[in-house]
């Protein structure tokens, strides 16, 4: 991976944490702990404290059956945001989580870095946006909309459908002008996926190598864990560990989480097992 994001050079194998701060009344795991923009800020802060490589602004939450925000009002939540870190010298990147050119523009005229579309540029507007601005851009694998994706998540080969539908995405973007050396795919995890489609998409995450861009894929405390243990969003950190370790091991650059310092640990601990060398055997003993 050679991906410049803001004043930082992204390169090599990582791993990249991507903290993510939401400043939404209603997203999944921690709706409405962050609407107020110094809660945000705080939040964004205490990422880049504990590790984080970046850090995800959203205002829209995109978890099943959630209704969708209008723009303005998404600008709202966001922009304030990106404007105060940027007016306390935050040193990280910052990413805005959003489906929408209009909320794409504000935020980037604010001062965000990247460009994170869970939608796949659904909104022709948002390709334009990104190309215009010349950022890099992080474009997700999902079918339909918070409000009926579960439903469409009927496939005969998960891993099969994803990278192909990935490269209609990728497609998509060359022709809204979008630099394709700027562009990171995520999988999608729990967007359009039952819980053992996500364990098997994980399962599979080298595939996706064969479209030839970084990856960053987001489990943390997802639908899937719970599914596989039993434990209550506020109890999956263990759970997103062990997808982490998973991700990195297979070679994923970026991860996208809610807790990033035991992440970032297992994540470090992954891939010095991931870059070892196996030492040399030894050489047989004359007889």
């Amino acid at each position: 991976m050679k991906l410049r994001i803001g004043a930082r050079l992204f390169e090599g194998p990582g791993p990249f944490l991507m903290g993510i701060v939401n400043a939404t009344p209603d997203s999944f795991s921690d709706g409405g702990r962050f609407l107020d923009p110094a809660a945000a800020v705080d939040q964004a802060s205490r990422h880049a404290d504990e590790g984080a490589d970046l850090v995800d602004v959203g205002g829209e939450s995109t978890r099943p059956g959630a209704p969708p925000v209008p723009a303005d009002e998404e600008i709202r939540r966001v922009v304030p945001i990106v404007e105060r870190l940027r007016a306390r010298g935050f040193p990280l990147p910052i990413s805005v989580d959003t489906s929408k050119g209009a909320v794409a523009r504000a935020a980037l005229a604010a001062g965000a870095d990247l460009v994170n579309d869970v939608s796949g540029l659904a909104d022709p507007d948002l390709g334009r946006a990104v190309a215009e601005a010349r950022v890099p851009v992080v474009l997700m694998h999902t079918r339909g909309t918070p409000a009926d994706m579960q439903a469409r998540a009927v496939y005969a080969d998960v891993m099969g459908e994803v990278v192909a539908e990935l490269r209609e995405v990728l497609a998509r973007a060359a022709r809204a002008g979008i630099d394709l050396g700027a562009v990171v795919l995520d999988p999608g995890l729990g967007f359009a996926k039952t819980a053992e489609q996500s364990v098997e998409l994980l399962a599979r995450i080298g595939e996706l190598r064969a479209l030839g861009r970084p990856l960053l894929v987001g489990p943390s405390r997802k639908s899937f864990i719970g599914k596989l243990t039993g434990a209550p969003v506020t109890d999956r950190v263990p759970g997103t560990i062990a997808a982490v370790v998973a991700c990195v091991l297979a070679g994923v650059e970026l991860l996208r989480v809610h807790d990033v310092a035991p992440c970032r640990q297992a994540a470090l601990v992954a891939a010095a097992l991931r870059d070892a060398r196996p030492l040399p055997s030894p050489a047989p003993r004359g007889g």
